[in-house]
């Protein structure tokens, strides 16, 4: 986990570098400060999807691209075998699988998210321009949108604006499995 940290890391850095984009923009893209995004490039932090979908966007580049450093290169279809997609830790808790990564010019993008449960009851937030769509598969999922609170079981389903800030706790003390969908 901690490799693929510091490729996505390298790649973030790189790609700023060429386009001429300073460190205090792409900070400020990402609502962070300028130490917290040189934490992310250096590779010694966790790298939210919700960082790595602004950049993209930011780059006017594919999310694919900076997870694997691939392009997408499929217009017609893009097939995913279970457990096969593109699989991004960021940190124990959470497990992403890339749904569509080869599609190119997705205009949104699924992913299957694992959320293991955790000792504590420690709720990390985080916030990214668009919408999400969340249809819970398996386990039970508490979430939290801007103030409310909200508990998912198989099938259930939220689509909420994901400018706003938003995480999740897996419940029972079991994990909780269910496809997102980033818009």
């Amino acid at each position: 986990m901690e490799e693929q940290i510091k490729r996505i890391a390298d790649r973030l850095r790189g790609i700023r570098d060429v386009l001429g984009i300073s460190l205090e923009e792409a900070a400020e893209t990402c609502s962070l400060t300028p130490a917290q995004y040189g934490d992310i490039e250096s590779g010694n932090s966790d790298i939210p999807v919700s960082i790595l979908h602004r950049m993209a966007l930011k780059f006017n580049l594919d999310l694919t691209t900076l997870l694997t450093g691939n392009e997408p290169h499929m217009h017609s279809y893009s097939l995913t075998r279970k457990d096969k997609g593109v699989v991004v830790e960021r940190q124990k808790a959470y497990k992403y699988q890339a749904l569509a990564g080869s599609f190119l010019n997705r205009r949104s993008d699924p992913f299957v998210v694992l959320v293991e449960p955790k000792a504590d009851e420690n709720v990390s937030f985080n916030a990214h321009p668009g919408q999400e769509f969340n249809y819970l598969l398996e386990g039970k999922l508490k979430i939290f949108i801007d103030s409310k609170e909200m508990v998912l079981e198989p099938g259930d389903s939220i689509y909420f604006d994901s400018g706003l800030p938003h995480g999740m706790l897996a419940l029972d003390n079991k994990p909780a499995k269910f496809l997102a969908l980033i818009l």
